[in-house]
């Protein structure tokens, strides 16, 4: 049976620990005298499921807006060398923005 992390993130320590009875992996080896804050990563790690959330963006699209910044640091790296603080001001405000447009949309 697969599971996802948010699942066994749900589950009871005494899940997770019958769970891990059946497993032979190092991560879990010990499972007995673990705690539910490091039986988890080591379930994940045994049957290898990703640990970390996976966001969705919505209402952008999310690679212009990227391509965008690269060449605003590119930019921002010609201002830098050029010591032009009003144009480096600019573009550093033009990221900053961008960013936090990536970062609102984020769900």
């Amino acid at each position: 049976m697969t599971f996802t992390y948010e699942e066994l993130k749900k589950k009871s320590l005494e899940e997770l620990k019958e769970l891990a009875k059946g497993i032979e992996h190092d991560a879990v080896k010990g499972f007995t005298q673990m705690n539910k804050e490091h039986l988890l990563p080591g379930i994940c790690t045994a049957l290898g499921i990703d640990t970390r959330a996976h966001h969705v963006v919505v209402g952008i699209d999310k690679a212009s807006i990227k391509a965008k910044i690269q060449q605003l640091k590119t930019e921002r790296e010609k201002a830098l060398g050029a010591h032009d603080h009003k144009r480096l001001k600019r573009v550093r405000r033009q990221i900053h923005t961008l960013k936090r447009r990536i970062h609102a949309a984020t769900v």
